[in-house]
């Protein structure tokens, strides 16, 4: 595997609704636009996120934007909320980036502002970051994770190394949360549908139940963080996947924002690698 990336100082950008279009009931797809996109790139890794800056409403901002210069100045109470998204698309040659979001009516910031986002509407934000791409050296690649990782799961697909077998496990609300997704040929994709079960039930259950193929497995997991805990456990102990190996993560969590989220999330983490590392040993 190659390294892992060296982190960089996030690039901000600005911009600009060109269309949006309904996916599903809960899947809303909006594309970006605009000279504020001038020197945004992507393309290295199929996770590539962006980091949408919201302003809080009442607050008066320099102009021009400047994120850094905000947060120097203004009490973090008025700092821009962030809410981190997936890169589905991004097209140089037409400049276009394409964001994939999860809406739930009015729950949320972002949901709701893309449902009602219109052409001209333009929104600030921090990127590119990412650090993972499905490898040629893996023997297969896994891919599970819920809707919040439908679109990295769905450009990763498109990523996959000709010829290197995948099973991709997607668990949505129902059968009218499927996409279609594009997939190099022999490619196994499985929809599983909650319904009225806890987030991540069905996943867990259907990687549990998986009959890995031989050799070494590259696995993409992410979404609600309680499950995620428990495939990597499921992986890093039962099943012998080394952390080389997996990128897996929790993109949010039940009961939490992603402020609240993410202002625990390093310290949750860390307390879930102690915990598993812990019973590695013991086990052994």
């Amino acid at each position: 595997m190659a390294d892992r990336p060296v982190r960089k100082a996030p690039q901000q950008h600005r911009g600009r609704v060109v269309r949006t279009e309904r996916l599903t009931p809960h899947m809303v797809r909006v594309v970006l636009g605009g000279d504020g996109l001038a020197g945004f790139a992507a393309g290295e890794w199929s996770d590539h996120y962006v980091k949408l800056l919201f302003r809080v409403e009442g607050v008066d901002y320099p102009e021009p934007f400047d994120i850094r210069r905000i947060r120097e100045e203004f009490p973090r109470d008025q700092w821009p909320r962030t809410r981190t998204y997936t890169v589905r698309d991004w097209n140089a040659d037409v400049r276009e980036l394409t964001v994939d979001f999860v809406v739930h009516g009015d729950e949320g910031l972002a949901g709701p502002w893309a449902a009602a986002a219109t052409p001209g509407a333009e929104i600030d934000l921090l990127g590119p970051g990412g650090a993972y791409v499905p490898g040629a050296e893996a023997d297969w690649h896994l891919l599970a994770g819920d809707e919040s990782a439908l679109p990295a799961i769905a450009a990763s697909l498109e990523r996959a190394p000709d010829g290197v077998p995948v099973r991709a496990l997607i668990e949505v609300a129902g059968p009218e949360e499927e996409q279609k997704l594009t997939a190099p040929d022999g490619a196994e994709i499985v929809w599983l549908h909650r319904g009225a079960a806890p987030v991540g039930e069905a996943l867990v259950a259907a990687v549990r139940a998986l009959e890995f193929p031989p050799g070494q497995v590259q696995a993409f997991v992410h979404g609600e963080a309680g499950f995620v805990k428990e495939l990597r456990r499921h992986l890093r102990l039962e099943r012998g996947v080394t952390r080389e190996w997996l990128s897996i993560s929790g993109y949010w969590r039940r009961g939490h924002d992603e402020d609240g989220w993410q202002a625990s999330k390093r310290e949750w983490n860390a307390r879930v690698e102690a915990e598993q590392e812990g019973s590695g040993q013991t086990a052994a």
